[in-house]
């Protein structure tokens, strides 16, 4: 028996949306060196344990994008802050970019370089109910499971530092 030139053509499609999708679903290149954190959630405490960050990474759109769903948990009672960063490859600049908004108003907008085993975030503004404050940061990998954070602020001129969170990666992260 012969198939009808319809059932080609219709298989001919669908075999070109599934190609096309699959290639949707393919992260792009230039968030190569966020992979390592995307599908799983990281921890640390502050000094004194009395504070803890935790970061929980996700594909958004088939690999389109990055989001950093980003909570500090206070041990005494306080609620939770809130903030997600979505990272953007810039296909015009070749930069890979993001966007950092949080619960009390906050935000930022910079840009992250790798260098050897670390993400650089290079001089941002972070801006508040009016105030802006200057930072910088640096995430350096820890093994398979785990990365140092290093951020400093511009204060009077110069950089002074602001705090070191050792990240440990707890549990995967829920789906973009």
């Amino acid at each position: 028996m012969k198939p009808s030139k319809t059932l080609l053509i219709a298989t001919t499609a669908t075999l070109g949306a599934v190609a096309a999708a699959a290639g949707a679903d393919a992260p792009v290149a230039g968030y190569q060196p966020l992979a390592y954190l995307v599908g799983h959630c990281w921890r640390g405490s502050f000094p004194g344990g009395a504070v803890s960050d935790e970061h929980c990474f996700s594909w958004v759109y088939g690999g389109k994008f990055v989001r950093d769903q980003h909570t500090v948990h206070h041990a005494d009672g306080k609620p939770d802050d809130l903030g997600e960063s979505i990272y953007v490859w810039d296909t015009a600049t070749q930069q890979l970019q993001y966007l950092y908004i949080e619960s009390a108003g906050g935000f930022s907008r910079g840009t992250v370089t790798s260098e050897a085993d670390a993400l650089v975030f290079p001089a941002t503004p972070y801006v508040e109910k009016g105030v802006t404050q200057t930072y910088r940061s640096r995430w350096r990998r820890v093994g398979a499971d785990a990365y140092d954070v290093l951020t400093e602020f511009l204060v009077k001129g110069s950089w002074t530092p602001g705090f070191s969170v050792h990240m440990q990666q707890v549990k995967a992260a829920a789906a973009g």
